[in-house]
């Protein structure tokens, strides 16, 4: 007897359905899996046998066959437990076959026949909607996240016993829904607010500068300054997420299994801060599958990378096509898949081995052999790559001792969000006229990310500042790369100010969020 039940699987971003196949027949009675599983699928014969044992159904005595089609991509993960599972019952008569028509299933079992929570539910759900599948079911644990998907039906299950019950009509349960609206709301809310932080209004400005425009900030200054308090409170002030930036965000999590059970969305702006002594395939994502990195799970969200330094050279340089193209492409021999990873990069580090090259409060004890060769870990490419760099001086003791707040999150994202507003109005027509040539290109959200076209259209300059930036660019020999960033950031400056032209004092403030490249590396 033949059964077939729909499932699906993750391949890279997305998800593809896979129709499973169960025949019982004359033979061995032995169970066969084929469509190339691996390891972990072909486990799952021993955990689908003792599940339904132990939910009170029984085994076939004979042959079993089980494919898993497409059969020339291969099968991962534990998560076609539950379709095989129901698949074998329905070959013995437990479950109607017509009625395995009516449902997608997903979902790993424990072996006393407990549905596990599963990586990927959500692409799989929104892939089960596009094929026009009516209804799916998911473990409890991943309903909220499968449910935010309109146009199919979402049934949470805890186990073996209530899944066939439910295929079966047994009992007649509804669809689980969520409110996304609530959902929002109730993650609006943080901890970290740029009212805690005393001082340092010129580095609060700076960061303001580079959430304006998306451009990327390193922060260097001695120990205990504050660069990871700033850090940290980058997210209060970027504008809230979009449910179409939501769903992105929360697919890359659920494919990593980094999202929370019951949890609906990723709501928030993701914030990553790996520690220095990741490799390149946990920033990047990589592995024998290919998985997700920190750049992925920060995508639409800030990427912090502290002690900069630190990171090992050749994780630093991976960094450089991640922060132009906004994706990252990890190439094996089987496949080549393509992740998203557009984040904002806020780094920080000390000026010298020690931390205290430069401060007023402590001698610095490293030579200038040792200074340079720490500062040499970072190279040019990877800097003309980072828009804005201050200097995060030490607090005095007067700005600390006050019992006074500093200017909240709140009223900094207002100023945030009207200049985003006007840049949103200024590359609608840009984004238009690339029409089906455009497709595949990165989409120009912000100034920061201006490619040649809109940064000439953009950021004409008057004379006077033109005459500006011409003697900085000659006194301090910067790069062109680092001239096209000079006028990306001049122009956010213009926007935050409301100016529709890029004034001389903007070109001003721009080039001095750019001088400390020199300054340290010369």
């Amino acid at each position: 007897m033949l059964a077939k039940v729909h499932s699906g699987a993750v391949y890279g971003v997305d998800a593809y359905p896979v129709e499973i196949e169960v025949n019982t027949g004359r033979g061995d009675p032995q169970t066969v899996i084929v469509g190339l599983p691996d390891a972990a699928v072909k486990e799952s014969k021993d955990r689908v046998n003792t599940a339904i044992l132990n939910s009170g159904f029984e085994m076939p005595k004979d042959r079993l066959t089980i494919n898993l089609a497409p059969a020339d991509i291969k099968k991962e993960g534990p998560i076609f437990d539950l379709p095989i599972a129901l698949g074998v019952l329905a070959t013995m008569g437990d479950i109607p076959m017509e009625a395995l028509d009516q449902f997608s299933l997903v979902g790993e079992l424990a072996l006393s026949g407990e549905v596990r929570r599963a990586r990927g539910v959500l692409p799989i759900t929104m892939a089960m909607r596009a094929k026009k599948r009516p209804a799916i079911l998911v473990p409890y644990d991943n309903a909220d996240e499968a449910a935010v998907v309109e146009g199919i039906d979402v049934y949470p299950v805890r186990n073996l016993r209530e899944a066939a019950d439910i295929v079966a009509g047994r009992i007649v349960v509804k669809p689980y829904r969520v409110d996304v609206a609530k959902v929002f709301e109730t993650h609006l809310i943080y901890e970290e607010d740029f009212a805690d932080v005393k001082g340092q209004e010129h580095a609060k400005r700076a960061i303001e500068v580079a959430v304006a425009g998306g451009h990327n900030l390193l922060m260097i200054g001695p120990p205990g300054t504050g660069k990871t308090m700033l850090a940290k409170r980058v997210p209060s002030i970027l504008p809230l997420m979009s449910l179409e930036e939501a769903l992105e965000t929360t697919k890359i999590h659920s494919i990593a299994g980094a999202l929370p059970p019951r949890q609906a969305l990723v709501t928030r702006r993701p914030f990553r801060s790996p520690h220095h002594t990741v490799s390149d395939a946990g920033l990047l994502g990589g592995g024998t599958h290919p998985m997700p990195g920190e750049v992925s799970l920060a995508h639409r969200g800030v990427l912090f990378m502290d002690e900069l330094p630190e990171f090992h050279r050749n994780v630093l340089e991976v960094l450089r096509q991640p922060l132009e193209d906004g994706t990252v492409t990890i190439s094996r021999a089987s496949a080549s898949l393509t992740f998203p990873c557009e984040f904002m990069l806020v780094a920080a580090m000390n000026p010298c081995p020690c931390g205290y090259y430069g401060d007023s409060k402590h001698n610095c004890r490293c030579t200038p052999l040792q200074i340079q060769n720490y500062r040499n870990k970072i190279s040019g490419p990877l800097l003309d790559r980072i828009d804005i760099h201050i200097e995060v001086p030490s607090v005095r003791y007067q700005e600390l001792a006050s019992t006074g707040t500093g200017e909240p999150s709140a009223a900094i994202r207002s100023r945030v969000l009207a200049a985003r507003a006007t840049q949103q109005e200024r590359f609608q027509p840009s984004l238009k006229s690339y029409g089906s040539a455009g497709k595949g290109l990165r989409k120009v959200r912000c100034n920061a990310g201006m490619r040649t076209k809109e940064l000439h259209k953009h950021c004409q300059l008057k004379p006077d500042a033109q005459a500006q930036l011409k003697m900085a660019i000659t006194e301090l020999n910067f790069s062109a790369r680092a001239y096209d960033r000079i006028l990306k950031v001049a122009r956010t400056i213009a926007d935050l100010a409301n100016s529709a032209d890029i004034q001389t004092e903007h070109v001003s403030e721009a080039i001095q969020y750019r001088n400390l490249d020199r300054q340290f590396w010369i």
